[in-house]
């Protein structure tokens, strides 16, 4: 579940200085691309999308392009890059993509370099009954599926307790043992948590009182026992009882879980982000590019991809073709929505630069 959160790192690393132009931190990656001609705009037997790779790509690969080639007949080839080759790319006028499949942090970025083509959505045909939430419509990216921060909890370290808050989740009297929280190398640090647990209602998070939110992490800094930088630690750790409690990429500990190991999400106070689809400036067919997305927003396809990979359908209507197990997990189920929020995206990338300086004050005081 880590795939599509390699663009997460760089995006936070390298947010403040790609916006000025500087280069973010390098991203593993697979597949070069092509030479291809460039700004045809003629349809062609062959589309380029550009994703991160692993896990993610192949549930890409079974759920959206096998079945858009075999209904097409066009050929759907990948490249894995970041989001600093892919800006050079588009800056030299050749990218090596007709479409992006990347965060919705990137899209904002992308929009800013002027980097990204303003979708034509009258090309979209699924997109005008798709349903698709307000804040993952923007000029020039439409989201595809979201994903979920939320906390985790070991179902035996409580005397038959459940937590069902971050108030809970930082509650150490009622819910004693060690904590886990994520460091600023795997994601956006978790204000929101603290602030939740202060009492602050989901729908006035933003814009996040910074001060406050130190201040409540400051009082369970002393239970934590460890700030995890990988999407696999929360599970180590949680397996081997070193914490009772943590926060989690939702997904990460779905095989545990399969497998029978004491664990349970709780999904009240999720932090949710989405992946998004988008056209780079200058790519080569738009024509194909055009009929890829409008063929993921398709609801059966939004379907099948949830089936296989962990990630939720950006359009409602997914779920009426789901199964009942598959729904339950997934954080855009109407359930879901209503007790989690959205990242602003806006904000933290005005403020992420002062935040992460401060978190890596705070963590070594």
């Amino acid at each position: 579940m880590n795939d599509f959160r390699i663009d997460r790192r760089v995006f936070l690393r390298g947010v403040g200085g790609v916006a000025a132009g500087v280069a973010a931190t390098s991203l593993t990656g697979c597949g070069t691309g092509t030479s291809r001609s460039v700004g045809s705009g003629k349809s062609s037997k062959t589309v380029v999308v550009r994703n991160s790779g692993g896990t993610y790509g192949d549930a890409n690969q079974q759920a959206i392009y096998d079945p858009f080639t075999k209904e097409t007949g066009i050929q759907v080839k990948v490249v894995n890059i970041e989001y600093a080759q892919m800006l050079a790319q588009i800056k030299q006028g050749r990218p090596q993509f007709d479409v992006i499949d990347d965060s919705m942090a990137d899209f904002v970025l992308f929009k800013q370099q002027g980097a990204t083509e303003d979708l034509e959505y009258d090309r979209l045909k699924n997109f005008k009954k798709a349903g698709i939430a307000k804040n993952l419509v923007n000029s020039n990216a439409v989201g595809k599926n979201y994903w979920a921060s939320v906390m985790a909890y070991r179902t035996d370290a409580f005397g038959g307790k459940k937590p069902s808050s971050w108030a809970d989740f930082w509650n150490t009297k009622a819910f004693t043992g060690n904590r886990a929280l994520q460091a600023l190398d795997a994601d956006l640090p978790e204000l929101e948590f603290a602030l939740l647990a202060d009492g602050v209602p989901m729908d006035k998070l933003y814009p996040l009182d910074v001060d406050r939110a130190f201040k409540v992490l400051s009082e369970i800094k002393p239970h934590v026992r460890k700030f995890w930088d990988t999407g696999a630690l929360p599970g180590v750790l949680l397996g081997r009882k070193e914490v009772v409690a943590s926060s989690v990429w939702h997904g990460r500990l779905d095989a545990l879980i399969k497998g029978g190991a004491p664990l349970a999400y709780q999904w009240n106070g999720a932090r949710r982000q989405s992946n998004a689809l988008g056209i780079p400036k200058g790519a080569a067919d738009l024509d194909a590019a055009y009929q890829l997305i409008d063929f993921a927003l398709r609801p059966e396809v939004q379907a099948h991809y949830a089936e296989i990979y962990p990630m939720a359908p950006s359009v409602p209507a997914a779920y009426k073709k789901l199964s009942t197990a598959t729904a339950a997990n997934l954080g855009s189920s109407p359930e879901h929505l209503a007790s989690g929020f959205d990242l602003d995206v806006d904000w933290w990338i005005k403020n992420q630069d002062a935040v992460s300086k401060r978190w890596q004050e705070w963590t070594h005081a």
